[in-house]
């Protein structure tokens, strides 16, 4: 039977591998992207790939520069703190609403999200961990009742993405990440706004450190091996 042939991905697929490749640290900052290279490894046209990078340069993880091609731009621990910073008031925010104002239906499905973190953290699958935790911090946004807040609140995530996933992998903060959650739903349903914002905020707030962590190990474990950086 001949089975049909996989479609190549999109642009926005490729965006997102290779948001990842970066936030990963298999790209030093200031790398050279081959595009020839990454269109073959990821089996598709430069047409996808250019517009891949694009939206890159877009958040400034890429620099395009005329004639010279494309090229990793890591954000500094300065940066990557302001960021953090940013991400961590307008969650403790959506926290704070949400703890006098989600529903007994918004809980159970906050429960239940709560539990899907604990079964990827039991399986030590940090990439299935950070789906679910995406899910259970959605929730909140949504649960805060205010609209134009959940919709800053899941722009900065998304903003975020590739940072907040690469720190789950480092160290213990997968579990760390868990019981953090465990604080945040224990204040969420006793309707304690004043704990829901702290716990929130030193959840998000702690987590630019981590991924700065990683991403020195990640570089000194290169260069000890002496590998290329991709």
């Amino acid at each position: 039977m001949n089975l049909p042939a996989s479609k190549p991905p999109t642009a926005d697929v490729l965006y997102e591998r290779i948001e990842t490749l970066i936030a990963e640290g298999h790209f030093k900052d200031g790398e050279r992207l081959d595009e020839m290279r990454l269109a073959r490894d990821f089996g598709v046209s430069r047409t996808p790939l250019r517009e891949a990078l694009r939206l890159l340069s877009a958040t400034g993880l890429v620099e395009l520069i005329p004639n010279r091609g494309a090229f990793v731009r890591q954000p500094d621990f300065t940066r990557l703190v302001e960021m953090f910073e940013v991400m961590a008031e307008v969650e403790a925010w959506c926290a704070r609403l949400a703890a006098g104002r989600i529903t007994k239906a918004q809980l159970l499905l906050l429960r239940q999200a709560a539990s899907a973190c604990e079964a990827a953290l039991q399986a030590q699958d940090y990439k299935r961990y950070y789906v679910e935790n995406a899910t259970f911090h959605t929730m909140i946004y949504e649960a805060s009742g205010n609209g134009f807040l959940a919709e800053e609140a899941r722009n900065l995530h998304r903003r975020l993405k590739p940072f907040r996933q690469a720190q789950l992998s480092f160290g213990d903060r997968l579990s760390q990440s868990m019981i953090e959650h465990r604080e945040v739903l224990l204040a969420l349903e006793a309707g304690d706004a004043a704990r829901a914002d702290s716990v929130m905020r030193d959840h998000i707030r702690v987590q630019g450190s981590i991924y700065e962590e990683y991403r020195q190990s990640m570089n000194g474990a290169r260069d000890s091996a002496g590998c290329p950086a991709s």
